[in-house]
């Protein structure tokens, strides 16, 4: 309901009849749990602009954990009633309450809405408020009613055991909670950043190049905390807050730990660039946030000795590509402890595979063969099908090269053949669970009349593993 259908003596719980008959204008709506929820969400992400800790009371609640965020806004009450104020004025009902535990600071936002308890004080803020603040079942708020017990107070000082005995610990974990005795975590609606700069704006800001500007100079501030701890960021995101209510967020890798302002900078200039969506002001920014979502340790190089300029100008331009196109665009392949062709290397985005902690445990296993020889004809294709393709063949001998075979309903003509390169199936994947490589592969490289190169195998070895070998085309040489 909103104000004014309370204003018209209605209350929670009529049916529709029996308000329609009280109040015949009266409009009603379908409930959409959906949009109410992203209602609620979209609410929370924007209230980071008070703290990045924010998590949600569904169905109609908010949490923010404003501890050591107070003194930024002039206190705590300062602090709730602008929070209040900037909620109302885009036409949502807001209220709220300070309090030490989160339980504690919902029912007095509810109950007695714009309190702020001194630390310690919750147990007496609380006690005048109903039993229904502690978010019980209807059986036990029954019970509670038919006992007498109807205020928070009436339970504070009766003994846990037999609360507990009657009611269950339900009951006894929701009251400490409440009365500030015990504190239950709260899950933030988004991962909270390791380090954190932000610019608030005294008027709404929407002019672009600005923002960049103020984003370039969050940059160099967030180096300075980052070389002072030693770290250096490998996820980036950058904020902004619209003074209406909506919040852009763009995220940004790196495939190296960085602490370098100017390039985090650029970083940052070529994704927005690249973005399909481009960011609307609106009526403009109030406040520009840009934060290190993820975080390793760095150590101070001095350029020229033990470092590699190729490789930074690499690492650079992995960057540059990544946040051009797209993080998933831009990848590179990973050896793997594995002699089947199609598992011996995987394929990750490049930001992911290239340094970093995942790098680390990929270079602890198995690497690279060593590269051929300047001139030597490739051993492997560079590249393979998605799956082998079945080919029809014709051969000497079972064990032997193909005379012929035919693919995709194609008959080539073997002019000369190399091989085999025997694979045998990897001893740890039984034969019956359906995994490819359950039997002995015999790779040959084969040319045909016309010039083409292929790269087949015949799978498994003539009576010892089948009587009948099958064959399969695995790449193409260029």
């Amino acid at each position: 309901m909103d104000a004014a259908a309370e204003r018209l003596g209605l209350v929670p719980g009529l049916t529709l009849a029996d308000a329609q008959a009280r109040v015949p204008q009266l409009k009603a709506e379908a409930a959409d749990p959906a949009a109410d929820a992203a209602l609620l969400a979209a609410v929370a992400s924007w209230c980071e602009r008070w703290t990045p800790f924010v998590g949600l009371a569904p169905p109609h609640g908010i949490v923010l954990d404003i501890t050591g965020c107070a003194h930024l806004f002039e206190g705590e009450a300062p602090m709730l009633a602008a929070m209040a104020a900037r909620l109302t004025a885009t036409g949502l009902a807001a209220q709220g309450a300070v309090a030490g535990t989160a339980r504690a600071a919902l029912a007095l936002a509810r109950w007695r809405p714009g309190l702020v308890v001194p630390a310690g004080g919750e147990a007496a803020a609380v006690a005048p408020l109903p039993v229904e603040a502690l978010g019980l079942d209807a059986d036990t708020g029954r019970s509670l009613a038919y006992l007498g017990l109807v205020r928070i107070g009436d339970l504070a000082d009766k003994p846990r055991g037999a609360l507990a005995a009657r009611f269950g610990a339900a009951l006894v974990d929701r009251l400490d909670e409440i009365t500030g005795a015990a504190s239950a975590p709260i899950s933030p609606l988004n991962p909270l950043p390791a380090y954190v700069a932000e610019r608030r704006f005294a008027e709404p800001m929407g002019e672009e190049k600005t923002a960049l500007a103020v984003l370039a100079d969050l940059a160099r501030d967030l180096s300075g905390v980052l070389e002072r701890h030693g770290e250096g960021g490998r996820r980036f995101e950058a904020a902004f807050f619209r003074s209406d209510g909506v919040v852009r967020r763009i995220a940004a890798g790196t495939a190296a730990p960085l602490r370098d302002g100017a390039r985090l900078a650029a970083l940052f200039r070529e994704r927005l660039s690249a973005l399909a969506d481009p960011l609307d002001p609106g009526f403009g920014y109030d406040v520009i946030r840009l934060s290190v979502t993820a975080a390793e340790p760095l150590d101070a190089t001095q350029p020229g000795l033990g470092t590699d300029p190729a490789a930074a100008g690499l690492d650079q331009l992995v960057d540059i590509l990544s946040a051009r196109l797209g993080p998933r665009r831009v990848s590179c392949l990973a050896a793997q402890d594995s002699h089947l062709p199609e598992r011996a290397a995987l394929r990750l985005p490049a930001q992911k595979g290239w340094r970093g902690s995942h790098a680390l445990a990929l270079d602890a296993g198995p690497g690279w063969d060593a590269p051929a020889p300047e001139g030597a004809p490739l051993g492997r294709p560079l590249a393979l099908f998605p799956r082998p393709e079945p080919v029809e063949t014709l051969a000497e001998v079972p064990d032997g090269p193909p005379l012929r075979f035919r693919w995709r309903r194609v008959l080539h003509e073997v002019a000369r053949a190399e091989g085999p390169e025997r694979i045998a199936p990897e001893w740890w994947s039984a034969p019956d669970a359906g995994l490819s490589g359950a039997l002995t592969r015999d790779y040959f490289r084969v040319e045909d009349l016309e010039g083409r190169r292929f790269w087949l195998y015949r799978e498994g070895t003539y009576g010892r593993e089948t009587a009948a070998p099958r064959w399969f085309l695995h790449g193409l040489f260029p």
